[in-house]
């Protein structure tokens, strides 16, 4: 099989089903969205060490995570009306509030605004939460879109936050605070 189709060479591209759409229909923009975060958690990946056991969990929940984003793009990548061949669960938010909650707890508390950064891993990971709050965005302006969706993708982004705080001090990158002007 080849890699390219020629399919989308006039700007078009399918969905789930085959139904094809615009490249710039608001579903295509969440679903890409979404792997484009997808990417970026990756990147943060390539930057943690392979052989450090202290992340093997790190590791094992993005793991989890990379791939309910993949099937989080695909259920938006199914035509309203159509059925979804894998359905987001309210568990698998559940799921993120529980490592949030685990990993927030071996945190100093914020009492400012942090910047963006540290260590490249946690700095991606920080990208990463601001490409899914605009897959949020997009995801919000689908009609009849599954309500666990928008939930999973507004807990994710804090699952990021947090998750780029705990790989930073993990790995001993200093957060820097946001400074008056």
């Amino acid at each position: 099989m080849k890699i390219y189709t020629k399919t989308g060479d006039k700007g078009t591209t399918s969905l789930v089903y085959g139904q094809r759409v615009a490249k710039n229909d608001i579903r295509v923009e969440a679903y890409g969205t979404c792997d484009e975060a997808n990417s970026m958690i990756g990147l943060a990946l390539s930057h943690i060490p392979e052989q450090d056991s202290k992340f093997q969990e790190v590791r094992e929940v993005f793991h989890r995570v990379q791939t309910i984003l993949f099937h989080v793009g695909a259920e938006l990548a199914t035509p309203s009306g159509k059925e979804v061949k894998w359905k987001l669960e309210h568990e698998h938010v559940s799921d993120l509030e529980t490592v949030i909650d685990k990993w927030d707890t071996t945190l100093p508390p914020l009492k400012t605004f942090i910047l963006p950064g540290g260590h490249p891993a946690g700095a991606a990971l920080h990208a990463a939460r601001t490409v899914i709050r605009r897959a949020e965005r997009c995801a919000i302006a689908i009609e009849n879109v599954n309500p666990t969706v928008l939930s999973y993708l507004n807990r994710l982004s804090d699952f990021l936050f947090v998750a780029a705080r705990y790989v930073n001090a993990q790995l001993g990158a200093v957060e820097n605070k946001l400074h008056d002007s």
